[in-house]
């Protein structure tokens, strides 16, 4: 009998802790169009995999009655379930208690879950809907954000990890997504910012609104701090779960393969890219002109378009894609671009995913506001990340590659594995145009006709530089090949680089230009 009078009274134990803040903060927060912390988990991870842990743990706060409060789990929901089959850590901030706040205790309980992950080598995942730190425990909410930060850093390269934005995440709490590998936005729901309206206004006496401030247009289109943006909650986990069957479970191994599929046969490779060189496409046709099923996954889809990152498949196996995009500044490298393709060469690295770069750039953007906003250190990022680089690099120069562009893109000389190069490429210091002017300014000067000769000597630079033969003689580039052939040339690329090895000297690290 006092058995069952036990599991009784964990039942309704667990039944009470799992009301979170109560019937009627449960049912304000779906009345703001928010799921609650415990249905958000439950409907990210296959079905009944969740297994909570912590449910019964209890803040520790006596000061400004604290001690008189009870807060269940602290505001915070933590444990573990999996994702088509593979196991996840993961945490859900519960706004309907003390407004998700975080305290000593529910830092604990974050902390703990991620040294979980940390030693069972599996993703982590992070649900963000909090007001900040609890102000009545002072200095311990601090130390917990600076906990939780530490172990973003230490698990970084070594497991994936995963933030998403459901609710309000600002002032320090804002540097734990910043440290992980992919943030997810939801239209009208997530607000990630430093200071808020009211600090704003108070300092600088300018009204905005928190939207226009930190929300999730903001935070995808002009901050690029978040990589996916869904219109619904809904929406957001499902690209959680498409995200999660491209990348491994840890740096020691590599994403699972799946059944190789062709390209879909409407994009066709070789009517793409128009005969007039100045004229644009979107490279993101060209990309599912080659990929499995023409299945491509892009990751910040709405910020620095002039390049495109994402993921992809090549006879099953997961590729990482780096393209510029000539439908944007004509896909010049600047500022936002570089940043952008840097952090996704180096996540791939970390994670044992080839990338394939995409090249057809004029060169970096020039204009005195690049220089300013430190385009040279910017740009520097993507020719260490590519150097960095010790997975199968293979680069395919598609129309132009001019200038210091042609380098940082994956050229041969920052040691990709294999460089091809379409038969129209032209790779060159700069444009024929720019480097006739130059050349042959005093004959175009002294002619009869100069436009005409400007003409003749902008076909004669072509004739002899503008082209892949050039680069091709030097063994700057493996093969000239057709569009047509492009797909299969990537494809036995990784086959035989899948397994290389390179040899570094011996160092604690690099200092890359952060």
């Amino acid at each position: 009998m006092a058995s069952k009078d036990k599991n009784l009274e964990l039942l309704e134990k667990r039944e009470e802790v799992s009301k979170g803040g109560g019937i009627e903060a449960l049912k304000k927060q779906e009345e703001m169009g928010k799921m609650v912390a415990r249905q958000r988990i439950i409907t990210l991870l296959d079905n009944d995999s969740f297994h909570e842990y912590d449910l019964f743990a209890e803040h520790e706060a006596r000061d400004f009655d604290m001690d008189k409060k009870t807060l269940h789990g602290d505001g915070v929901i933590t444990g573990t379930g999996t994702i088509n089959g593979k196991p996840v850590c993961i945490y859900a901030q519960d706004f309907t208690v003390a407004g998700g706040s975080l305290g000593l205790m529910h830092a604990r309980k974050i902390v703990k879950i991620m040294d979980h992950a940390l030693k069972m080598r599996i993703p982590i995942i992070g649900i963000n809907d909090s007001g900040g730190a609890r102000v009545q425990e002072g200095v311990n909410s601090l130390a917990g954000y600076g906990e939780i930060f530490y172990r973003n850093t230490i698990s970084s390269g070594y497991i994936p990890q995963i933030s998403v934005i459901l609710g309000p995440c600002a002032g320090g709490a804002v540097y734990s997504p910043a440290l992980t590998d992919f943030v997810f936005v939801v239209d009208k729901i997530s607000k990630m910012f430093i200071t808020g309206p009211e600090v704003i206004k108070t300092v600088l006496g300018e009204e905005i609104s928190m939207e226009d401030l930190g929300g999730a247009r903001v935070n995808c289109e002009i901050s690029g701090n978040a990589h996916f943006f869904a219109t619904s909650e809904q929406e957001c986990f499902q690209q959680i779960f498409r995200l999660m069957s491209f990348i491994p479970w840890n740096n020691t191994r590599r994403p699972l393969p799946y059944p190789a599929k062709k390209p879909k046969p409407e994009f066709e490779i070789g009517k793409i890219i128009p005969n007039d060189p100045k004229l644009p496409y979107d490279v993101r046709d060209v990309i599912k002109a080659i990929v499995d099923a023409s299945d491509f996954f892009e990751i910040q889809e709405l910020w620095a378009k002039n390049i495109v990152i994402g993921f992809g498949r090549l006879n099953g196996e997961t590729i990482g894609f780096v393209a510029n995009q000539p439908k944007v500044l004509a896909g010049v490298l600047d500022v936002d671009s570089s940043d952008k393709a840097a952090r996704f060469i180096r996540f791939c690295d970390a994670f044992n995913i080839p990338i394939v770069t995409l090249v057809d750039i004029p060169g970096y953007l020039p204009g005195v506001d690049q220089e300013h906003a430190g385009v040279i250190r910017h740009g520097a990022k993507v020719l260490y990340a590519f150097s960095e680089a010790t997975v199968p690099k293979i680069t395919v120069i598609l129309r132009k590659a001019y200038g210091g562009g042609y380098i940082a893109m994956n050229s041969i000389h920052l040691h990709a594995d294999f460089v091809f190069a379409w038969p129209n490429a032209e790779i060159a210091v700069m444009g024929p145009e720019g480097a006739a002017n130059i050349i042959f300014k005093k004959e175009i000067l002294s002619a009869p006709n100069p436009e005409e000769m400007r003409k003749q000597k902008i076909q004669e630079y072509k004739d002899k530089f503008a082209n892949p033969y050039v680069a091709a003689a030097r063994g700057y580039i493996d093969s000239v090949v057709h569009p047509e052939e492009t797909r299969n040339f990537l494809i036995h690329a990784i086959d035989v680089s899948i397994n290389k090895t390179e040899n570094r000297p011996q160092k604690k690290h690099g200092i890359p230009p952060f």
